[in-house]
């Protein structure tokens, strides 16, 4: 079993959005960790809280400190450098942007050992063996299994930290291209709704209110045939966030097999297969920019529109996708 080298001891402030989360899963999102292991590192006394005791539970308060110590390495068997196809956006000794295509999951999972982005990242880029969490090397962020674009990843411990960092304080413009059905009554404007874990379903994510603030921002480029085409901004980032905020603006996402809506049922019969069959939900990373972590250079790095999304808006509305945003 090889071992996997962990960062070292880092440190929060509790910012008042964040007071009343539980410590496992504040130190989980950040370091991108499963909410068990970092249950044990608590239990094993690797988290201390500003003047109490840590408890996987301890509801945090704004202005408190949270320090959490890693064991040096950790165990992990899965990571194996897989050869795979890695379009890039943006490399250089620190870090690398790529444009993630669909049906590829970022790093392994609950019944997913291999055939990961990061395995093939591990092929390419050796150095990032030993940078970030256990199972996820380099990973910064996330991009659903079936969502394609721009996705950063680091390839040094200090990128790691100060990407992670950044990410934390949204000091990341993320910027999305989505297909979603119906017109907004508005053309631009500011979803601010809460989600949380489903209470129900617990793979799937709903808006409550006692939820994690999410905010976005989304602009209506352009309206036809029951559809609109949209560019969203993430003020956070939260688990299918543009997905289940569009839901509840009453414009899901084609394609969406969890928040999405058989809408295809009530537009013209021609389009209708277009529509039905598309296999994912229409959403793309479009860009990110970013200062660098290390040189404080602006890094803006645009994926391009996937061929799947042009040819479905040009299938439904005849239209092609030629606007300045691509």
């Amino acid at each position: 079993m090889s071992q996997t080298a962990m960062s070292q001891d880092v440190s929060w402030t509790v910012s008042p959005e964040d007071a009343g989360q539980r410590l496992d899963r504040f130190v989980a999102e950040r370091l991108d960790l499963p909410r068990n292991q970092v249950r044990r590192w608590i239990l094993d006394g690797r988290l201390q809280l500003s003047d109490r005791a840590a408890k996987p539970g301890s509801a945090l308060r704004a202005g408190e400190r949270v320090d959490c110590s890693p064991p040096t390495t950790l165990p992990d068997a899965r990571l194996e450098p897989e050869n795979g196809d890695l379009v890039v956006l943006h490399e250089d000794r620190d870090l690398v942007v790529l444009d993630k295509p669909a049906d590829l999951a970022v790093h392994p999972g609950a019944g997913r050992e291999n055939g990961t982005l990061v395995n093939r990242l591990l092929a390419r880029y050796p150095d990032i063996a030993g940078v970030g969490g256990e199972g996820r090397p380099g990973i910064v962020h996330r991009l659903d299994l079936d969502t394609t674009g721009a996705i950063a990843i680091a390839r040094t411990e200090a990128a790691y930290q100060k990407l992670s960092a950044a990410f934390a304080a949204r000091k990341i413009d993320k910027t999305y291209l989505a297909i979603a059905y119906g017109t907004p009554r508005v053309a631009t404007d500011r979803i601010d709704l809460p989600i949380g874990r489903h209470r129900h379903h617990r793979k799937q994510m709903q808006i409550r209110s006692d939820g994690r603030p999410a905010v976005t921002h989304y602009l209506t480029l352009e309206s036809t045939t029951g559809l609109s085409r949209l560019e969203l901004d993430l003020e956070t980032g939260r688990t299918h966030q543009i997905r289940i905020h569009l839901k509840a603006l009453g414009h899901p996402l084609v394609g969406d097999p969890v928040y999405g809506e058989a809408r295809w049922r009530n537009l013209p019969r021609p389009v209708q297969p277009a529509l039905r069959n598309f296999p994912r939900p229409a959403l793309h990373a479009w860009k990110l920019a970013f200062g660098h972590p290390i040189s404080g250079q602006r890094i803006v790095a645009e994926a391009p529109l996937p061929e799947d999304m042009r040819q479905l808006w040009l299938a439904v509305t005849g239209r092609e996708w030629l606007t300045n945003e691509t």
